[in-house]
């Protein structure tokens, strides 16, 4: 285990062992941070959208320009 993943999982012990209201506010104080809230957003998303088919990004952009030539 990488040091960054050993780290990772002493915080998430330390958060599963909080209470349920020292949960909340430990996250509440989180979200308060601009920027570390849509990081956080943001990696819900791309767990939720995990087992979504996807495509190469540059299929996805020769599509783009086929449409707006169209339209």
């Amino acid at each position: 285990m990488k040091a960054v993943e050993s780290r990772a999982e002493v915080y998430l012990m330390a958060l599963q062992s909080l209470s349920k209201a020292e949960k909340e506010a430990v996250i509440a104080r989180l979200l308060e941070d601009a920027k570390l809230r849509e990081d956080i957003l943001d990696l819900a998303l791309i767990q939720q959208r995990q087992g979504e088919p996807s495509r190469p990004f540059r299929e996805y952009l020769a599509e783009r320009r086929k449409q707006a030539r169209k339209g």
